[in-house]
C-alpha cells in the first residue's frame, strides 16, 4: 500500500473509532441515570479494576501498556463526567506530586480541587465538598507520609482506591547552578534526595515547605538570593522556573503510592489490599500475640508501620497492609479475631491492588 493508502485506512479505522465511542456514550448516559436513581457512586474502583484487566489481556501487547492505561483513563474520565462528575481534592497547588497522581488517577474531566495540607482534604471529603481525596501515604525510598498518615485514624472515610505514580524529581532555579545557597522543597522530597544534595549541594541549607510547588514559588521570589526547589516538572511550567537537573532522586525506581479517600467501601474485586489500624494490649509480646493471628489465617502482611497515637505518651498506633479484601476468605475470619483482642481496631480499607 501506498502512504496516502494507509493514510486513508488510517482514517476509516479513526471514525469507526468515533462511531463506537459515541455508541459507548450512550450506554454511558443510561448508567449514569441509574447510578443517580439509585445513590450509587459514580467512581466504582473495582469495576475499573476489572474493566482495565480485561482490556490489557485484549490487547496481547499490541499497545505499550503505559500506552494503553492512559487512553482508558481518559475514556473513564469523560464517561464518569457525562455521569454526573467527580470533584477531587488534592495537595496543592497545582504542579505538586500529589496533583500529578489526582490527574493520572482521574483524568481530565474530573474537577480537580488544591487544598493546603492533607486534614483540609479529609475535612473536605467529610463534609461532602470534595467526592474524594488523593493522599500520599507511601514512599519506596523515605517510607510512610507521617504527615498524612496521622489523619486516617480519626475520620470515618475509607481507602477506597490506590495508584503508583513515579517520583522523577528535578531541581529547579532561576539562579545559576553556582550560586544557589537554600533549597526548598516538601520533607519527603528532601529526603529522596538527601544523597543527591549531600554529593552536589552539601553546604545550601535545605528548607521543608508544605508542598512541592510553594517551594518553587519562594524559589522563583528569591532567585536572587541564590534559591531552588527540588519537585516535580511540572511545578517549573507553573512558577517560570528553570530545572536545572532531572531524575535527581537517589533511586531510579522511585515511586509513591497515593490512597484515594471516600465515603464508600469497595466490593471486592479479587486481587485486593486491606489496610487496618489498631493498637496492641501493654504486655510483654502484645505485638507478637496480634501479628500471630495473621499468621494462623495464612494472611501475606505487606507493609507494617507504627505512629504515636497522640492520645497516650507511649502509645502507639499500628498501620498494617495486608492482602486480601475484608468481607472475604481467611481475612474476614483474622480481622473478627483482631477486634476482639485490640484495644482500638478499625480497617481503614479494602480496594484493588491494580
Amino acid at each position: 500500500m501506498t502512504l496516502q493508502e494507509l493514510r486513508d485506512e488510517i482514517n476509516r479505522i479513526d471514525a469507526s473509532i468515533m462511531d463506537l465511542l459515541k455508541a459507548r456514550t450512550a450506554y454511558v448516559h443510561q448508567v449514569g441515570e441509574i447510578k443517580k436513581s439509585s445513590g450509587t457512586p459514580v467512581f466504582v474502583p473495582e469495576r475499573e479494576s476489572a474493566m482495565l484487566a480485561r482490556l490489557l489481556e485484549l490487547n496481547a501487547g499490541a499497545l505499550p501498556e503505559k500506552g494503553l492505561r492512559a487512553i482508558w483513563r481518559q475514556i473513564v474520565s469523560c464517561s464518569c463526567m457525562m455521569e454526573g462528575g467527580m470533584r477531587v481534592g488534592y495537595l496543592g497547588p497545582e504542579g505538586t506530586w500529589s496533583h500529578q497522581a489526582a490527574l493520572n488517577r482521574f483524568g481530565e474531566c474530573a474537577t480537580l480541587i488544591p487544598f493546603p495540607d492533607f486534614a483540609n482534604i479529609f475535612s473536605a471529603v467529610e463534609r461532602g465538598e470534595a467526592d474524594y481525596g488523593v493522599i500520599p501515604i507511601e514512599n519506596s525510598t523515605d517510607g510512610s507520609v507521617s504527615q498524612a498518615m496521622d489523619n486516617f485514624a480519626h475520620t470515618n472515610l475509607y481507602i477506597c482506591a490506590q495508584m503508583e505514580q513515579p517520583v522523577q524529581n528535578c531541581i529547579m532555579s532561576n539562579a545559576a547552578r553556582e550560586d544557589i545557597r537554600i533549597i526548598y522543597s516538601h520533607p519527603q522530597v528532601l529526603g529522596q534526595c538527601r544523597n543527591w544534595l549531600q554529593k552536589n549541594f552539601p553546604k545550601a541549607a535545605q528548607v521543608p515547605t508544605v508542598s512541592t510547588t510553594v517551594a518553587a514559588q519562594i524559589a522563583a521570589e528569591k532567585a536572587q538570593e541564590g534559591a531552588a526547589a527540588l519537585g516535580c516538572p511540572a511545578a517549573a511550567e507553573h512558577t517560570g522556573l528553570k530545572v536545572l537537573e532531572r531524575n535527581i532522586q537517589d533511586k531510579a525506581t522511585n515511586a509513591t503510592r497515593f490512597a484515594v479517600i471516600g465515603h464508600q467501601k469497595t466490593h471486592p474485586s479479587g486481587r485486593d489490599r486491606t489496610t487496618i489500624c489498631f493498637t496492641v494490649p501493654h504486655v510483654a509480646g502484645g505485638l507478637v500475640e496480634v501479628l500471630q493471628h495473621f499468621k494462623a489465617h495464612g494472611v501475606n502482611i505487606l507493609s507494617l508501620d507504627s505512629r504515636p497515637t497522640r492520645d497516650t505518651a507511649w502509645e502507639y498506633l499500628f498501620y498494617v497492609d495486608v492482602e486480601g479484601h475484608e468481607n472475604e476468605g481467611p481475612l474476614a475470619d483474622c480481622l473478627a479475631e483482631l477486634r476482639r483482642q485490640c484495644p482500638m481496631f478499625k480497617v481503614l480499607g479494602s480496594y484493588p491492588e491494580n
